[in-house]
């Protein structure tokens, strides 16, 4: 059994007992989270694709940890302008476990 799940902008195909990083949500370690906006559910060959949302269904997970990704450089230059822009960014991620799948 799977679901793909819709969050932070992203789209995410999940199985129970999966571990996954999402975009920060709020919350501390051992909160439970309820992703609602399910598109699709699949359950032993019975697929249920959501028009957007499949109505009715829910993922249940487990907020792991609040970290951050590894750094990425961003480095801008112009050439023969002597212009030259060097910053980081390291975004914030949920690393999420997924407890229950229902329909």
């Amino acid at each position: 059994m799977y679901a793909v799940i819709k969050t932070g902008g992203k789209q995410h195909r999940v199985s129970e007992g999966d571990v996954i990083a999402i975009e920060k949500i709020n919350g501390d370690k051992g909160d439970s989270v309820v992703f609602d906006q399910v598109l699709m559910v699949e359950k032993e060959g019975d697929i249920r694709i959501g028009r957007p949302i499949v109505e009715g269904a829910k993922v249940v997970g487990e907020i792991m940890a609040q970290a951050k990704a590894a750094k990425l450089t961003v480095f801008k230059m112009k050439k023969r302008k002597g212009y030259r822009k060097k910053t980081g960014h390291r975004q914030q991620l949920t690393s999420t476990k997924i407890r229950e799948i229902s329909i």
